[in-house]
């Protein structure tokens, strides 16, 4: 074998077994508050640390893990109302980091959700507007549960299903921490 084929085939073949990678950004979070709130007139930030008896409740009422010491939120507001609350979170989807926001209404109740980027392969469709309406109208006591109140998508199971846990435990974070 000649050296310069020693040297090439074995990068090669590595080159040729590594997934390809993919990072789709949907949104920034500047278009994603316009998308969410367009009637506001103002994201006033109202970030949030946890205190180690919020993180105890969040866990609690979720069911999930808090893996964060906060969360990055706004408020929307239009003049001096509060039109809801902006969040910022991400989860795990198969392998990789799923950016995503949620929009609440002043009640508590899920306005609207928004993949902001996607960093998987396969199972981008969590960003399609009819799975992720679903999520509209739930509160904290609704059940959010994949293949109960909120549908599984066929090889994006586990961003599915991890989406789903993020927002109920936003639903959680707004309780014990925003309400």
């Amino acid at each position: 074998m000649s050296r310069w084929l020693r040297w090439t085939v074995p990068p090669a073949m590595i080159a040729s077994l590594a997934s390809p990678s993919v990072a789709l950004q949907y949104m920034t979070v500047d278009q994603a508050q316009k998308a969410v709130f367009p009637d506001a007139t103002q994201f006033v930030p109202a970030h949030v640390v946890y205190t180690p008896a919020q993180v105890a409740a969040i866990e609690r009422q979720s069911g999930q893990k808090v893996r964060t010491r906060g969360e990055q939120v706004w408020r929307a507001q239009q003049g001096g109302t509060l039109l809801g609350f902006f969040i910022v979170d991400y989860v795990i989807g198969k392998h990789e980091v799923i950016d995503y926001a949620v929009g609440l209404s002043p009640d508590g109740r899920v306005k609207q959700v928004e993949i902001l980027e996607y960093r998987e392969s396969y199972g981008g469709e969590i960003a399609n507007r009819d799975w992720r309406a679903q999520f509209i109208g739930k509160t904290r006591r609704d059940p959010l549960e994949v293949d109960r109140d909120i549908r599984n998508i066929s090889g994006a199971t586990l961003s599915s299903q991890h989406v789903t846990e993020g927002v109920k435990r936003i639903l959680a974070i707004y309780d014990t921490c925003l309400r």
